[in-house]
């Protein structure tokens, strides 16, 4: 997910890894909040992947200063992380999948409606489980209000995506 995060704030600009880290905790630090040391090694993937490009110069104190773009391919990478079907664990899920709701703004409509779907596929899959252990299991009190809440957070969550879809159609 950080290479996500990371190429969809160079889509917008270049920055520099502190740039990066800044712009990430503004836009998701209710979601995730990357450290440094998570950020450097996916900068380096990406960088030899070819998806990111450097450029050092020194900046007006005299200290060396590396500038992060984002390149043609990565801009293909961004799209292809952002349809790439949604991870099994569920407790990954809805974290990741607003995420790459967050930034669907980059794809057309119809890799829109195929993110949507996507995602409303894998959040039916965890709502009908998620209701048949409640069905099969003789749950106590706390376990199944834990259990209630996360069926009306997935149907909230599957409206929203109902709701993004309608309006791609339009």
């Amino acid at each position: 997910m950080i290479e996500l995060l990371i190429l969809h704030e160079l889509n917008k600009k270049v920055l520099t890894m502190y740039g990066i880290s800044k712009e990430i905790r503004l836009e998701f630090s209710v979601l995730t909040t990357p450290s440094y040391g998570t950020i450097k090694p996916a900068l380096t993937r990406l960088e030899k992947s070819g998806f990111i490009k450097t450029q050092k110069t020194m900046s007006n104190g005299g200290r060396p200063s590396t500038y992060y773009s984002i390149t043609s391919n990565g801009r293909e990478e961004l799209k292809h992380l952002l349809l790439l079907p949604p991870l099994e664990n569920p407790i990954q899920f809805l974290p990741n999948a607003r995420i790459k709701l967050y930034c669907a703004d980059i794809l057309n409509n119809e890799e829109q409606k195929e993110l949507f779907n996507l995602l409303k596929h894998k959040s039916e899959s965890i709502l009908i489980d998620t209701k048949n252990m409640l069905k099969m299991r003789d749950t106590d009190f706390y376990p199944k209000m834990v259990f209630d809440n996360m069926i009306c957070e997935y149907k909230n969550f599957i409206s929203l995506l109902e709701g993004f879809a309608n309006a791609c159609k339009n």
